[in-house]
């Protein structure tokens, strides 16, 4: 699952998926033709359920992603980005503490505010 973001579309990872999922298709070329023409295209065919790797597209107006997003922002800033950690074990000892100590601390509940309404100008 991934957002519309139009590197999740791009012309390079189509032609990764097609690979890996050993498609033998003619993919065309970027702005003219076949799969490849547009970002349109190229989504259409990573959405594709007959390949055995396919993308899941959320909703534009969705922020489930971004609130993760941005927990892991907040976990690479203040646990990993300066951490030491002399084995797995470690890591996985101070990523448990800083959870616990996050979810008793920082965490906060999220009110969900959309209402299925377009925005009005």
């Amino acid at each position: 699952m991934t957002d519309q973001l139009n590197t999740h579309q791009s012309e390079s990872l189509v032609r990764l998926i097609s690979e890996l999922c050993e498609l033998k298709d003619e993919l065309g070329t970027k702005g003219k033709e076949g799969i490849l023409k547009s970002i349109k295209s190229r989504a259409e065919f990573l959405k594709d359920k007959t390949h055995s790797i396919r993308f899941v597209y959320t909703p534009k107006h969705c922020s489930s992603l971004n609130q993760v997003e941005i927990w892991f922002g907040i976990l690479t800033k203040k646990l990993l980005k300066r951490g030491n950690f002399s084995s797995k074990e470690s890591l996985k000892n101070k990523l448990l503490s800083f959870i616990e100590y996050f979810n008793a601390t920082m965490a906060k509940p999220y009110k969900w505010t959309f209402n299925g309404l377009p925005l009005k100008a």
